[in-house]
């Protein structure tokens, strides 16, 4: 579908223009008359009075107001608290010159749903009326699967569930070559950001705190990048508080919708994050070591999942940084759990110690990079259909190796 067949039928959705800056509001209304996202209505080169405003509301009773977001953002915040009391069924779009993430983040505190700013790409337009379109038919379909969330806890602080986190969303990404997002949730002690090397201004905090007004463009502004993954990191100073539930399922359900793939950084199990993302993930991963206190922290926390009602099939065990001279095996750890193992991860320092260093993925040529290799196919699905691929060699081969 061409640009202009697809603002062909945005032309129902009719804004009012509130701009300043006579410039932006040139460069705004030539960009929109050639897109056909919105049809303006009225252009008020100042920002109104609160009564002018609620009049020319009521006259033009617009989808939209495109407000100006430049020239002084106290007062078009203002506008924006006004519009929602006003007409709540009528959307602001905050326009700017540049793309400025002080001016985005505090208009969509107030209620704008979403951000355009200059050249005001055409393709953007179009998103942003289509959302439009889709919030005034909440029924229609949605066109594509929901991604899967992956959750990583620990029985017992510093066992390893965050570099487990960290390198099986890369090892997703390079194994299906799919959408992968990783998020921090342990907002006391993240250290993905740190572990990554990520000098990033925004955290998962920030997506909680916008939970239920999530879009793309301010998405776009508190997500961080490394190596071919997007990252939501937890706050740099530790924060101790509340995570509500649901805002939490607001921003796992967003980003189900963005992503194939989010795999979700937890802090230990006895903490609320961890006991909430039980009944929002996919898969759920308990990550002890084989130490005795974690051992001993792992048998705890089987048992509280228990006394919660929670059966073994809700989660799975991984165990962390096995050395072969201990002499503790697969059978010994099951027997200590009285659960199966789903996974063991060898303890190879000097390949971790490299990849944190540089703040990278694990490659395929260690131990420990092949051992999340592993996890990752088997969530993925690849490794089942590698077996099969295999085994359908195998039958066709076998005709022409008997009469060898």
């Amino acid at each position: 579908m061409n640009s202009s067949s697809y603002g062909a039928m945005n032309l129902d959705l009719t804004a009012i223009l509130i701009c300043q800056d006579r410039d932006l509001a040139s460069a705004l209304t030539q960009s929109v008359e050639a897109s056909r996202s919105f049809q303006i209505m009225a252009d008020l080169k100042s920002y109104p009075p609160k009564q002018t405003l609620e009049i020319r509301l009521r006259q033009v009773q617009p989808d939209v107001v495109l407000l100006d977001l430049a020239s002084n953002l106290d007062s078009a915040c203002e506008l924006i608290e006004i519009i929602g009391r006003v007409a709540p069924a009528t959307n602001v779009i905050g326009i700017h010159r540049k793309n400025d993430s002080d001016a985005l983040l505090r208009s969509l505190r107030l209620g704008a749903i979403d951000f355009l700013y200059s050249p005001f790409e055409p393709s953007a337009q179009l998103e942003a009326a289509e959302r439009i379109r889709r919030m005034k038919e909440p029924d229609s379909p949605v066109e594509r699967e929901l991604g899967k969330v992956i959750a990583f806890t620990s029985s017992k602080p510093g066992s390893g569930a965050s570099t487990l986190s960290a390198q099986t969303a890369f090892t997703l990404k390079k194994v299906t070559g799919r959408r992968v997002l990783l998020l921090d949730l342990d907002l006391m002690g993240g250290t993905i950001g740190f572990y990554l090397k990520l000098n990033h201004a925004y955290s998962m905090l920030d997506a909680i705190e916008h939970g239920n007004r999530l879009n793309p463009a301010v998405w776009s502004s508190l997500i961080a990048h490394c190596s071919g993954i997007d990252i939501l990191p937890a706050p740099e100073a530790p924060m101790s508080a509340d995570v509500p539930s649901d805002r939490l399922h607001s921003v796992l359900q967003y980003a189900r919708m963005l992503y194939d793939w989010v795999v979700v950084d937890l802090p230990a199990i006895f903490y609320r994050p961890s006991l909430l993302m039980l009944t929002e993930a996919d898969s759920m991963y308990l990550v002890s070591t084989g130490e005795l206190p974690s051992l001993h922290l792992a048998r705890k926390a089987i048992n509280m999942l228990g006394q919660l009602g929670l059966t073994k099939d809700r989660y799975k065990l991984l165990v962390n940084r096995v050395n072969k001279r201990d002499g503790i095996g697969l059978a010994d750890l099951e027997k200590i759990f009285n659960s199966p193992v789903d996974a063991m991860f060898p303890n190879d320092y000097f390949s971790l110690h490299r990849v944190v260093t540089l703040g990278q993925p694990l490659g395929g040529d260690c131990e420990l990079g092949k051992a999340v290799e592993g996890l990752a196919r088997k969530l993925s699905g690849t490794a089942e259909a590698e077996k099969k691929k295999m085994a359908t060699m195998l039958e066709a081969a076998r005709p022409a190796l008997s009469q060898t």
